[in-house]
């Protein structure tokens, strides 16, 4: 058996716009069909829910992005053009313990294709699949944001061009 080769990268997102263009480079290699796990660390307000809402426009999301902190998933089905299929976009921050996640049904959702973007996995662990990314994302004094990204080489790769 061939296991996928896995890098680390460290980036600096000065502002929204670098974090833009990681999304953007993070969807070209996803395409061309989106079939991931992702997951993102950070404390509250480090910006993994506006990365995640940067990514899914870069795969052509339109309208209406919701953060998932209520109803812990919110789905979108990709455009054609994005190769199809689901975005599921999870925040388990709220679960006091992970066998909520099986409680809740994701196993099912898990196990079906499409991309999964999770923010705080932690909160569900020894649940969640393996990632295929995390990124572990830090706010800095200046407001920019550090972030390290562990995954199969060619989603960290494609965060670093």
């Amino acid at each position: 058996m061939h296991l996928p080769a896995i890098l680390e990268t460290q980036l600096l997102w000065p502002d929204e716009a670098a974090a833009r263009v990681t999304a953007e480079h993070l969807a070209a290699a996803l395409l061309p069909s989106p079939d991931a796990v992702i997951e993102l660390h950070g404390p509250l307000g480090a910006g993994k829910t506006t990365f995640v809402r940067l990514l899914l426009r870069a795969l052509g999301i339109d309208g209406r992005i919701k953060s998932p902190s209520y109803a812990v998933m919110e789905s979108y089905e990709l455009p054609a053009a994005s190769g199809g299929g689901q975005a599921s976009h999870f925040d388990f921050y709220r679960f006091g313990d992970p066998r909520e996640w099986e409680d809740a049904g994701f196993r099912d959702v898990f196990a079906a294709p499409g991309l999964k973007l999770c923010e705080w996995p932690e909160k569900a662990a020894g649940q969640l699949p393996a990632a295929d990314l995390q990124l572990f994302i830090e706010l800095m004094p200046d407001d920019s944001r550090r972030v390290r990204a562990v995954g199969r080489a060619r989603l960290v790769e494609a965060l670093s061009t």
